[in-house]
C-alpha cells in the first residue's frame, strides 16, 4: 500500500467511529450504557424508542466496535466495549459544551434548573470526609449497584417522596445522577427543597467523579 492508501485506511476507520456516534439516539444509548450494561428492551424504554429502532442503533455501535453484546436466550445485553468509549462520550460532551452555544441554551430549557449552582466535586469530597453532608444517588438501583460515590445512599427519584421521612432535615443533602445533562438530580433537589430541606446537586456523574481521581464504590444496593 502507498502512504496515501495507509492514510485513507486510518482516517476511514476513524470516520466510521465518528459516523457511529453522529446520531443523538446513539449518543444517549452510550450515556445509558456508561452507567451499567442493559438489555435492548431496557434501553428502548429509557430512551423512549421502539425496540426495533433501538436495536438498529445498537447494531451500528456494535459494528463500529463501541459496544459489546451478550446474548442469553431471547435477551441481548449490551455494554460499552471499554472505558475508552465512555471517555469518548465525555470528550464529545465537553467539547460541545465549550464550543457550541446551543448546548447551554438547550440545557437550561431541559434541566429547568431553578436551583442553586451545583456543588463542585472537590468540595463535595471534602465535605463527605467531614461527614457534614448526606449524598443521595437518585438513579435507578441497578446503576447504583454498578458504581456509586462512597457512602452515598440509593434513593431512585421515583421512590424519593415515600423516603422523605427518613432523610435528615438539618444536614444538607446532595443529589447526583448521570451527569451534567441528567434531570433526575435537578428534580430531586427541587422536591427536597419543597419540604424545607437544604439540598444541592452534584453536576458530575459517577464516571466524571472517577475521572477526577476520586473513589467509586461497587456493592449491592441496600433496601
Amino acid at each position: 500500500m502507498t502512504d496515501r492508501s495507509h492514510k485513507d485506511a486510518f482516517f476511514g476507520a476513524f470516520a466510521r467511529v465518528g459516523k457511529a456516534v453522529a446520531h443523538p439516539v446513539r449518543l444517549e444509548l452510550l450515556d445509558l450504557l456508561a452507567q451499567t450494561p442493559r438489555t435492548v428492551e431496557e434501553l428502548a424504554h429509557l430512551s423512549a424508542q421502539s425496540v426495533a429502532n433501538t436495536s438498529q442503533h445498537l447494531q451500528v455501535l456494535f459494528r463500529s466496535g463501541l459496544v459489546a453484546r451478550d446474548k442469553r436466550g431471547q435477551f441481548v445485553t449490551y455494554a460499552l466495549a471499554s472505558d475508552d468509549v465512555a471517555m469518548l462520550f465525555a470528550a464529545l460532551r465537553d467539547v460541545a459544551r465549550a464550543h457550541v452555544a446551543e448546548v447551554e441554551t438547550a440545557a437550561r430549557r431541559f434541566l429547568r434548573d431553578d436551583v442553586d449552582e451545583p456543588i463542585a466535586a472537590d468540595e463535595l469530597a471534602q465535605r463527605m470526609r467531614a461527614g457534614d453532608v448526606l449524598v443521595v444517588d437518585v438513579r435507578p438501583s441497578e446503576e447504583y449497584a454498578a458504581g456509586h460515590l462512597p457512602g452515598a445512599i440509593s434513593i431512585p427519584l421515583a421512590d424519593l417522596e415515600q423516603r422523605l421521612a427518613s432523610l435528615p432535615k438539618r444536614k444538607e443533602i446532595v443529589a447526583y445522577c448521570r451527569g451534567p445533562y441528567c434531570v433526575l438530580a435537578v428534580d430531586a433537589v427541587r422536591a427536597l427543597r419543597a419540604t424545607g430541606r437544604r439540598a444541592r446537586r452534584l453536576e458530575d456523574g459517577v464516571r466524571d467523579w472517577a475521572a477526577r481521581g476520586l473513589p467509586v464504590s461497587r456493592e449491592e444496593c441496600a433496601s
